[in-house]
């Protein structure tokens, strides 16, 4: 059994270097004047061409935007003097890395950037097995609110599985009274998110990402060959513009209307206000954690 544990935590580690390596090489191509398109598409080829596959479509999410944003097939959007946010996602067999850095190109947000980080450390000092959740959203809030922002209340991390890139337990960025407690070898994404803003998120546009809930019964026959196409990623998040271009919106609003996909709008800080974002993924041990996604 201990065996078997060790053979699985080894995929989430191998996950976990990939993606550190990939995540450097993604904020040196992060300057103004750069195409978004580009940076997404180094992130996943990379990923591939270093033995892991993508948990999730690469998020760059920018300014007001927390997460979920990605870019669209011809995206031909480029990078301002933005606070930019890159969220990757590695699996090795399914076993998932998931970690994210603020890129700040204008120069003028350090702070609310250095105040997510020092939460996600903050963070990871306290994790142990036996710890609660509540003790680590506390620490979170403390560490932000002292800096003199807010963190998103409605944003969390969160555990992680295999194929599954969002289970229990929620690791919230606040002191809520109840949660949950970690224990010796679950696998958890830390992810603070803060903002000068409202402390807030809500959906706004529409998705370039989406996920298969189940297979279900279509007629159309776009959709049946669309359908076939996305189960390869059993059940994690994919892009739109990984997908084959032959009426693909008819086919993916039949499967949506089906209800086969669930659709993953960009989330807007509610009050416009700047976001800043931090994550690794931790292993939790017995008198601490080790941080897969930290680059040696």
């Amino acid at each position: 059994m201990e065996e078997e544990i060790e053979l699985v935590l080894d995929k989430y580690r191998k996950a976990g270097r990939i993606l550190a390596e990939v995540r450097e090489g993604a904020v040196a191509k992060v300057k103004e004047g750069a195409l978004l398109l580009e940076v997404a598409e180094f992130v996943e080829q990379s990923t591939r061409e270093k033995g892991g596959e993508p948990a999730f479509p690469c998020n760059i999410s920018r300014n007001d935007e927390a997460a979920h944003a990605t870019p669209s097939i011809d995206d031909e959007t480029v990078f301002g003097k933005d606070v930019v946010k890159i969220d990757i996602g590695v699996h090795v067999d399914g076993y998932i890395a998931d970690s994210a850095v603020t890129v700040d190109l204008s120069g003028e947000h350090a702070e609310l950037v250095k105040a997510s980080e020092a939460a996600l450390d903050a963070a990871i000092k306290v994790i142990r097995d036996g710890v609660s959740t509540i003790e680590i959203g506390e620490v979170i809030e403390h560490t932000i609110r002292e800096r003199g922002y807010k963190p998103v209340v409605n944003l969390s991390g969160h555990g992680l599985a295999r194929y599954n890139a969002h289970i229990p337990p929620t690791i919230p960025n606040v002191r809520y009274e109840h949660g949950a407690v970690l224990k010796e070898n679950d696998v958890v994404a830390i992810e603070p998110f803060v903002t000068d803003g409202a402390g807030k998120i809500a959906e706004h546009g529409t998705a370039e990402i989406y996920s298969l809930i189940k297979a279900k019964p279509v007629r159309v026959h776009e959709a049946k060959k669309l359908l076939k196409a996305i189960e390869e990623y059993q059940g994690l998040p994919f892009a739109k513009r990984w997908l084959p271009r032959e009426r693909l919106d008819l086919a993916l609003r039949t499967l949506r209307n089906s209800g086969a996909l669930r659709e993953y709008p960009v989330l807007r800080e509610e009050g416009g206000g700047l976001v800043s974002q931090t994550e690794h993924t931790v292993i939790v041990q017995k008198d601490g954690c080790e941080v897969t996604t930290r680059h040696p």
